[in-house]
C-alpha cells in the first residue's frame, strides 16, 4: 500500500508522500487513487512531440463495474503515432472506445488496433466520442481525487497522466456540474 501512495505522489508530483498517508488515513480511501486537488491535475503533460491535456474521468456509483476516462492529444511532430495501450491500477483491463451513430443506433467499440494520433492534430477523447473504459473496477472512482492513468504510445513511449475524477456526469475537463443544484 505504501509503494502504491508513494507513486501515485511521485507521479503525479503535487504532495508528498506524508501528505498522501495523513490523507488516506483520514478519509480511509484506496492508495489506488489520490485525494489531490482536482484543480492541480490541469496541468498538461509532455512525452516527445506529444502533449495530453484536460484529462478527467468520471466518477462512479458504489458497485459500477466501469468507468470512462478522457483527455486530449496534441501532437506537434511529423510523423504520427499511436495510443497502444492503457494501465491503471483501479481496473486490470483498459481500453479505447469509440462510439458511433450507425442508422439511428448509438454503438460502442473497442479499437483494436489502438488510437491513431496523426501528426499536426489533436485527437479528443470526449463522452460521447473516444474515450477510456476502465474494466472491471477494483474501488469507485471518487469525485475530487485523482486517477494515475499509464498511457503507451507507439513512438513516443510511456507517460503518467493524472485524470482529475469530476462528477458522474462531467462532458469536460473544468465541469464541476452534479444536479444536484451546485
Amino acid at each position: 500500500m505504501y509503494k502504491s501512495i508513494l507513486m501515485s505522489a511521485v507521479l503525479v508530483g503535487l504532495v508528498s508522500v506524508a501528505q498522501a498517508q495523513a490523507e488516506q488515513t483520514a478519509t480511509g480511501h484506496s492508495a489506488k487513487t489520490s485525494s489531490l486537488n482536482p484543480a492541480q491535475s490541469g496541468e498538461a503533460v509532455a512525452i516527445g512531440d506529444l502533449t495530453i491535456s484536460g484529462g478527467f474521468a468520471r466518477a462512479t456509483l458504489p458497485n459500477q463495474p466501469v468507468g470512462g476516462g478522457f483527455f486530449a492529444v496534441t501532437h506537434s511532430g511529423d510523423a504520427d503515432d499511436r495510443l497502444v495501450s492503457v494501465s491503471t491500477e483501479v481496473s486490470p483491463r483498459v481500453e479505447i472506445h469509440e462510439m458511433r451513430v450507425t442508422e439511428t443506433v448509438m454503438k460502442m467499440r473497442k479499437l483494436e488496433g489502438g488510437l491513431h494520433i496523426p501528426a499536426g492534430e489533436t485527437v479528443v477523447l470526449e463522452p460521447g466520442g473516444l474515450h477510456l473504459m476502465f474494466m472491471d473496477l477494483t474501488q469507485p472512482l471518487i469525485k475530487e481525487e485523482i486517477l494515475p492513468v499509464t498511457l503507451t504510445f507507439e513512438n513516443a513511449g510511456e507517460v503518467v497522466v493524472p485524470l482529475a475524477i469530476k462528477a458522474p456526469n462531467a462532458r469536460k475537463s473544468g465541469d464541476h456540474s452534479t444536479h444536484d443544484g451546485h
